[in-house]
């Protein structure tokens, strides 16, 4: 579990999400969960990491890594 500090206020992110280490099929666990009832909101990337920013059903973030 990693705890990150932003420094501006909730806005629309959640203040806590998890980010999820899936392995290298990033793409079908997505779709896995998409399957299941959550979004894709963001797809991101920072230097060499990337990762996936989905909503669950009530709008909660969390990144699959």
């Amino acid at each position: 579990m990693l705890f990150q500090w932003v420094p501006e206020s909730k806005t629309v992110k959640n203040r806590l999400h998890f980010d999820i280490r899936v392995g290298d099929d990033r793409e079908a666990v997505a779709q896995s969960l998409v399957e299941a009832g959550a979004s894709i909101a963001y797809r991101g990337q920072l230097g060499p990491s990337t990762w996936i920013t989905m909503t669950d059903p009530e709008g909660n973030e969390f990144c699959l890594c």
